[in-house]
């Protein structure tokens, strides 16, 4: 299970904007590599919805099935905010499906803008 944990909004290539739910994945424990200490933490990734930020904020705290997983990407440079150094990554984490052996349903973007323009109403 995933925790909906935040939101951001964020822009397409087109310019418009969209929400991204944050999601969390359970607690993990994981050894230093520098001390050998164990420390817990938890994997978060970013899943791109078609709620406003109202819907966005009231799904805070809700839990989905599925999983938060370490993908291989192309490398890609990342600033460590804590200290500036900038560092080489060839991973990030993703949202997968409990049970999914791909990616997801696929829709067409006029279909997804369809979606976004009807009302949207939400019971918790």
């Amino acid at each position: 299970m995933v925790t909906i944990t935040g939101y951001k909004v964020s822009e397409n290539k087109e310019g418009e904007e969209f929400v991204r739910l944050e999601v969390q994945g359970g607690v993990m424990p994981v050894r230093s590599k520098k001390t050998g200490k164990l420390y817990l933490t938890s994997k978060k990734a970013y899943i791109a919805s078609t709620y406003n930020e109202q819907t966005a904020e009231a799904l805070v705290g809700v839990s989905i099935p599925g999983e938060v997983e370490k993908m291989v990407c192309e490398p890609f440079d990342y600033t460590i905010k804590e200290t500036g150094e900038t560092i080489t990554m060839n991973h990030r984490y993703e949202y997968v499906e409990e049970g999914s052996d791909s990616n997801g349903a696929v829709i067409s973007d006029a279909e997804v803008k369809s979606f976004r323009d009807e009302p949207e109403e939400i019971t918790i």
